[in-house]
Order: C-alpha cells, then structure tokens, then sequence
C-alpha cells in the first residue's frame, strides 16, 4: 500500500507558507492532514473555510466534534 508522507513547510509550495505559519500557531504544531492537503495547496485552501465553518460553527461543542472525528477514524481504520 502506498503512503503518502505530510509535506513540511520547507517542501510545501511556497503560497503555503503563510497558511502553515497560521496553522501551527492556532494547533500548536502543523496537523498532519493539513500537511497531507499541501501536496494539492488548491484542495488545502478550499478545505480550510469548510473545516473552519464545521470547527467554529453550530452549537455543538467542540469536545463532541473532536470525538465524532476520533470514533469515525477508528471505524474507519484510520491511523491519526
């Protein structure tokens, strides 16, 4: 099976760079399936309005997001 490694801010295109620095200051570090969108930086930009507007948005707590993320990972096999 193939893998595909999260590209780092050095490797990434550099209209990116920006974009990693505001991503790492906001989750402390540069989440990896930010890093895996940065190989297609058209797909990495349009994901981010749509995850922040799921994130930030609504009146469920982000706790619960979280945890819907998590459970549907690991139904899904995924490794993160």
């Amino acid at each position: 099976m193939s893998v595909v490694a999260p590209l780092p801010k050095e490797k990434a295109a550099p209209e990116l760079h920006a974009t990693y620095d505001a991503l790492a200051k906001n989750f402390g570090k540069m989440p990896e399936i930010f890093g895996l969108m940065a190989h297609r930086p058209d797909v990495l930009h349009k994901f981010l309005p749509l995850y922040s507007a799921i994130i930030e948005g609504g009146t469920v707590e982000h706790r619960y997001k979280e945890l819907a993320y998590l459970k549907t990972s690991l139904i899904n096999g995924c490794e993160y």
